[in-house]
């Protein structure tokens, strides 16, 4: 035993003495920069971007700079930033290169930049735009540009799609026009994949078509429908299962969702996992307000009309939205709202609902669960 705690100690010190050979050779580099000097960028030649909502991958700005001096040879990394202010309150990083002193964005990037930075579409505002040096992974002494500034006319890309209910279980029946009342499904505020249907299905007879419904993109068009994947007409009536479209996932047209009883029921489909579920509702207890207004600084007050087929679900027309902000007011003035855009749950004193971008829009609001929808027609 004591040998072996003689030659452990020997190997110790043998690399003791190593290790400090081996730090007095140490030649690795250090580098010491000196106060950077920023980058210079270049004015442009115009004043004014109108953006193409079309032709969104061609080029909209080119922009150049004096590279930033660090008093060392290394890849300098560039920021691009783009501000609503010209103090950059709320910077928004548009693209990031290294090692290059020039830079150039789609209109789709400038578009994006400009929306992300609270710049309204369909409008001209002014733009501020700016360079950001720095070195490193971690982004490391900051050095910042001069600020140009151009008037942008930014368009307003939707990128969401819109589902709605057709079928002899649903207000329409099977009636599919392109002005017709068919009722939205309510897409989720936070997946724009997932959508809800909570209210009442019927069950005329007990007949197997009976209690039927599927649904489609577009109002008057076949050809963009969803349903069961089973064959249309050999379609049992199951309470989850996967969806299937036409032409989405196959050629023949998709089967159809049902309910075995007629009552209120929550439809859920998701278009991404391409699931489905339907499952019982209880409305009892849940009284519908006597009347139902959309108010706010977007529009003039906005009378909305219960389905006859549902009087739970509440609907507006092609209204005319502005930027500002809209509440869903009852009779009794309580004020349903939410911070979401476009969708989301309301409830009663929870804030407005942001309108961001001007267009016709079909509102629809359900009372039972407090989703609501804004459609843009024209976008």
């Amino acid at each position: 035993m004591m040998k072996n705690i003689k030659r452990f100690s020997a190997v110790s010190i043998i690399g003791l003495v190593l290790l400090f050979f081996q730090s007095c050779d140490d030649t690795s580099d250090t580098f010491t920069i000196s106060a950077p000097t920023a980058p210079i960028l270049a004015e442009l030649n115009f004043t004014q971007l109108e953006l193409d909502a079309v032709n969104t991958t061609n080029p909209a700005i080119t922009l150049n700079w004096d590279e930033a001096d660090y008093g060392i040879q290394a890849a300098v990394n560039y920021a691009i930033q783009f501000s609503k202010d010209d103090a950059f309150t709320a910077p928004v990083t548009a693209s990031t290169i290294s090692g290059k002193t020039s830079a150039t964005l789609s209109i789709n990037e400038v578009n994006a930049a400009a929306g992300n930075a609270g710049v309204n579409p369909f409008n001209w505002s002014d733009i501020y735009i700016r360079i950001v040096a720095s070195l490193g992974t971690q982004n490391n002494e900051m050095a910042v540009s001069n600020v140009i500034q151009f008037s942008v006319y930014p368009y307003f890309n939707y990128s969401f799609k819109d589902y709605y209910l057709v079928g002899n279980a649903t207000a329409p029946g099977w009636d599919n026009f392109a002005t017709g009342n068919n009722p939205a499904l309510f897409r989720d505020e936070t997946d724009s994949n997932t959508f809800y249907y909570t209210g009442y299905f019927a069950k005329a007879t007990a007949d197997d078509g009976e209690g039927r419904f599927k649904v489609i993109e577009t109002k008057g068009e076949w050809s963009n429908q969803w349903g069961t994947t089973y064959p249309d007409n050999e379609d049992p009536i199951d309470a989850e299962g996967d969806i299937a479209g036409n032409p989405a996932t196959q050629e023949a047209d998709p089967g159809r969702f049902g309910v075995k009883t007629d009552g209120y029921y929550t439809f859920k489909v998701n278009f991404a996992s391409k699931k489905y579920s339907i499952e019982p509702f209880n409305a009892d207890g849940i009284v519908s307000p006597t009347s139902l207004e959309i108010q706010g600084s977007s529009t003039a007050n906005v009378a909305m009309t219960p389905l006859a087929f549902d009087g739970h679900i509440w609907f507006a027309t092609a209204i005319h939205l502005t930027p500002g902000e809209v509440e869903f007011v009852t009779g009794a003035s309580a004020k349903w709202g939410s911070s979401t855009s476009f969708s989301g749950v309301a409830t009663d004193g929870g804030g407005a609902i942001p309108v961001i971008v001007e267009d016709d829009y079909d509102v629809w609001f359900n009372d039972l669960t407090g989703r609501y929808i804004l459609i843009p027609l024209n976008l």
